[in-house]
């Protein structure tokens, strides 16, 4: 089995979907692993210690493809010129919206693997690519914030004075949102947040801020089976808007994190609501690659309304690319792993395997997979 790790095209994507650490394993299932030169770079990782951990350096993208089984990149290729009829691609694919990019795919007879729609389920935890992206995003839109806010976060008691702490609303408490918490709480800030599910409540506390939301009986039933939020009814959202309007205006940082998959991302705060802050505060729109949850917020750019800052870097994770490679190629590794068979050391593609079947989207010339075109494969349940 022949493995390529490809350099990402974008300038916007510092990340690589490999490191030294997963190719030495990858080694030790038998895999040939050829790294395009300079794939690393923008994660501060030479061609040469990609070469010591075993990988063969191609110094060009079609040499890096020549004879590849599986195809690894952060984000879906945009052309397929080179790539091997049969080849496995896994990255995150981005699906919703492109449907035209898959059925290039499909055409390039490649079997694509989103990594995005890696299922819940436990045996797939490490794996989840999204909570471990999102996991360094709430990270640093913290720091991020701190950078543009011009003052302190913690509490400072000096003889000429004390400086009060800044107070953080964290809008959407997933795993960004949690983390985002627990940094900002380590910095010294005053931290509240606010959630449509029930069980983030609980969570928030766990990590010392304050839960603030309409606690109403629409809200106690606000769950997907899943784990992610469910989208609220025009009349909850009214209701949760009044209290966050009436919230915001005290803060000092805010930053938002919610998404749900497919969908553009629900508005939170409008333009009342930025007006509303203090001058020199500051908004972080972790939600801004779906159209963002701020209103006035610009992708890659930040922009200062109402004398209030907002930011929307869409690859946040991508910020600390050193550490959000080291996450991803483990979760890429994990990924691949299962599906390479012992004794032939080849991928093998069991289409009937939960998480297979779940990611899966284009194969055998066709797309396959249910939500975008193809026909279901019956899987078995899992937990």
């Amino acid at each position: 089995m022949r493995i390529a790790v490809l350099k990402e095209p974008r300038d916007d994507e510092p990340r690589v979907a490999a490191t030294p650490e997963s190719i030495k394993k990858f080694k030790t299932l038998g895999a040939d692993v050829v790294v395009e030169s300079g794939a690393g770079a923008g994660s501060s990782l030479a061609d040469e210690v990609f070469a010591e951990a075993g990988a063969d350096i191609a110094q060009s993208r079609q040499a890096a493809l020549q004879g590849a089984d599986v195809v690894l990149t952060v984000r879906r290729p945009e052309e397929f010129s080179g790539f091997p009829e049969g080849a496995a691609v896994v990255s995150l694919m981005d699906p919703y919206g492109h449907e035209e990019a898959l059925k290039k795919m499909a055409e390039a007879k490649l079997s694509g693997f989103a990594l995005e729609l890696i299922p819940r389920i436990t045996r797939a935890q490490s794996m989840d690519v999204l909570s471990s992206q999102a996991n360094l995003a709430g990270y640093r839109a913290v720091i991020e914030a701190a950078e543009a806010y011009g003052r302190a976060l913690p509490m400072m008691m000096t003889a000429a004075g004390t400086v009060p702490a800044a107070r953080v609303f964290v809008m959407g408490a997933g795993v960004a949102g949690l983390q985002a918490i627990a940094t900002a709480k380590r910095l010294g800030a005053v931290v509240t947040a606010t959630d449509v599910r029930p069980a983030a409540k609980e969570q928030v506390e766990s990590l010392g801020g304050k839960f603030i939301a309409v606690e109403d009986e629409e809200f106690k039933a606000a769950e997907t089976a899943g784990g992610y939020a469910k989208e609220m009814s025009a009349e909850y959202r009214a209701k949760q808007a009044e209290l966050v309007r009436e919230h915001i205006a005290k803060q000092d940082i805010v930053i938002t994190t919610a998404l749900i998959p497919g969908r553009p991302a629900p508005k939170l705060v409008d333009a009342e609501m930025v007006k509303s802050m203090k001058d020199g505060s500051v908004v972080v729109d972790l939600a801004v690659e779906r159209g963002g949850n701020v209103e006035g917020v610009e992708a890659d750019k930040q922009v200062v309304k109402d004398n209030v800052t907002l930011i929307g870097i869409v690859n946040m994770a991508g910020q600390i690319a050193a550490s959000a490679s080291a996450l991803l190629a483990r979760n890429i590794y994990a990924f691949v792993e299962p599906m390479v068979d012992k004794e032939t050391k080849a991928l093998s593609i069991n289409r009937e395997d939960q998480i297979v079947a779940a990611t899966l989207l284009t194969h055998g010339g066709a797309v396959v997979h249910p939500q975008f075109g193809g026909e279901p494969v019956n899987a078995p349940n899992e937990k």
